[in-house]
C-alpha cells in the first residue's frame, strides 16, 4: 500500500486561497463533482474501508487504512475502474453493503507537483486539502500559502465532521440539497 501524505486546513477563506495560488503560479486543474460509496470490510476492520468514487468522470476503487492522524498516517491502494454503477453492483454481489453514499465538490490545483484541493462537503465549512509525495513538500506548500496559523489537521473526513458535532457514520445519504 502507498502512503498518502496529506493534510487539511479547515475553515479557509476560499477567495484568499485562490488569489494566493494564482500569485504562486499554481495551475488550476479543474472542478469536479464527486459521488462515492463507502463500504466496510466484512468483518469490519477498524479504521479501514473500501471507497468507490466517481470524481468528474474518473472512477476509482480504493482501500484506505488509517494508522494514525499524522500527515503520513493513511495508506491506500487504488485502481481505476471503468464504470461506477457496474463496480457498485459487483461489490454488492461480492457481499459488500455500502455504509454510506456521499457527495462533495472539489476544485483542484497543482503547485510544484503538489495537489491542492478546495473541498466542499454538505453541512460543514469548506476546507483545503494538500497532498504530495512527502511530508516536506506538503509542509512547504502549506508555508507558501501562508496558512500555517490556521486550523491544520491530518484527520480524516469523519473526524473533521465530528469537529462540527456530526457523526459521519450515522449519515447514510450525504448530498447537497
Amino acid at each position: 500500500m502507498q502512503i498518502e501524505y496529506e493534510l487539511k486546513v479547515l475553515d479557509v477563506d476560499v477567495e484568499e486561497v485562490r488569489n494566493r495560488l494564482v500569485e504562486l503560479g499554481a495551475k488550476k486543474i479543474g472542478d469536479a463533482d464527486s459521488q462515492r460509496y463507502v463500504y466496510d470490510f466484512t468483518p469490519v476492520k477498524e479504521n479501514s474501508w473500501v471507497r468507490l468514487r466517481n470524481q468528474g468522470g474518473q472512477v476509482t476503487l480504493t482501500i484506505k487504512e488509517i494508522e494514525h492522524d499524522g500527515v503520513d498516517g493513511t495508506k491506500e491502494l487504488e485502481i481505476v475502474v471503468s464504470d461506477f454503477d457496474q463496480t457498485h453492483k459487483i461489490l454488492e454481489k461480492l457481499g459488500y453493503q455500502f455504509r454510506a453514499f456521499q457527495e462533495n465538490k472539489r476544485e483542484s490545483w497543482e503547485l510544484n507537483g503538489v495537489q491542492i484541493e478546495i473541498d466542499s462537503w454538505p453541512m460543514i465549512p469548506i476546507y483545503l486539502e494538500i497532498e504530495g509525495s512527502s511530508e516536506s513538500v506538503v509542509m512547504d506548500v502549506l508555508s507558501k500559502l501562508n496558512l500555517s496559523d490556521k486550523q491544520v489537521t491530518s484527520e480524516n473526513t469523519t473526524k473533521v465532521y465530528a469537529r462540527y458535532g456530526l457523526d459521519l457514520h450515522e449519515i447514510k445519504d450525504l448530498r447537497f440539497e
